[in-house]
């Protein structure tokens, strides 16, 4: 897992990673609210939090091809 070239600026793929988690989370964050589902949710920071950790695990395995134990050691 090497890092990405952006306009010559080298950049860690977790970092696209941690970007498009949160860009994804905002969004299902603001379906959940226009829904009004946000009702059912205990403590809404925490659930966006976790929210967040779960997409980044995602698109983080998704950009090293599957396999999520090379991402961290």
């Amino acid at each position: 897992m090497g890092e990405v070239d952006l306009a010559g600026v080298y950049v860690h793929p977790l970092l696209i990673a941690a970007i498009l988690a949160f860009v994804a989370a905002e969004a299902v964050g603001w379906l959940l609210g226009r829904l009004r589902l946000y009702r059912f949710v205990w403590h809404r920071g925490l659930f966006d939090v976790a929210l967040i950790i779960l997409f980044w695990a995602g698109f983080a395995s998704l950009l090293n091809g599957g396999n999520v134990a090379a991402l961290f050691g």
